[in-house]
């Protein structure tokens, strides 16, 4: 693992208003860094703060205080359009439901957030195709979502968050809709793509999934234990 720091944290706290008299403190103080080629768990129980961490490490949403730095820059003080230009360039989406468009077949969804793309049509499809093959999906590619199976779809998931070429992937409970088997063999792809240089920051209550990371930071009530 490389020394270089890709992304850090300094003293992240979020706050929030819940109805009209209730302060929900998030987080605490947070303070991280992950490296290049790095997985790393976000683990804790629901409510812990993992996802709001997650959101705010990957530019979806802004702290109340703190700064986050990815390659030097603080994206904190970035606005919306250097955001958005970020979360195009940088940065890969995992969720847990998935996402996909069920209008779409697997190769158009993983093609999707390159639209519009300066990249030739022929390339895209090209690129996106060796991208599912090397999920293990070579014949799937012309299926829309609901003839895939959890397992398969979150594999077209994962390729469409690799499509950019992003420096880093935040996936948010990836395994949390299937089943043990079918949740070991994404975790396996996931550290694969990771030994070939992408990092990976994965929030999950999951114990099992604890022996794929390099690294487990522990969250408990907004804070890192």
């Amino acid at each position: 693992m490389s020394a270089e720091i890709l992304l850090e944290a300094k003293n992240l706290v979020k706050t929030y208003k819940r109805g009209r008299n209730e302060v929900v403190h998030a987080l605490q103080g947070v303070s991280i860094r992950v490296h290049p080629a790095e997985m790393v768990l976000l683990f804790g129980p629901s409510g812990s703060g993992k996802s709001t961490l997650l959101n705010l490490l990957s530019g979806l949403d802004k702290p109340t205080s703190g700064e986050i730095m990815f390659m030097g820059k603080d994206i904190t003080k970035m606005n919306e359009n250097e955001l958005t230009i970020f979360r195009r360039n940088e940065v890969g989406f995992v969720f847990q439901s998935w996402e996909l468009i069920d209008h779409l077949n697997a190769v158009e969804n993983v093609e999707s957030p390159l639209y519009p793309s300066s990249i030739d049509s022929g390339e895209l499809r090209t690129q996106a195709i060796q991208l599912l093959r090397k999920m293990d999906l070579m014949d799937r590619e012309y299926h829309f979502p609901k003839e895939l199976s959890g397992g398969e779809q979150q594999r077209v998931a994962i390729a469409r968050a690799l499509i950019k070429q992003p420096k880093i992937v935040f996936a948010d409970e990836p395994t949390g809709n299937l089943d043990q088997s079918t949740g070991e063999l994404i975790m396996r792809t996931m550290k694969t793509i990771c030994r070939t240089g992408t990092t990976m920051i994965i929030a999950t209550h999951n114990e099992e999934l604890r022996r794929y990371a390099d690294r487990v930071i522990r969250l408990s009530d907004g804070r890192v234990v």
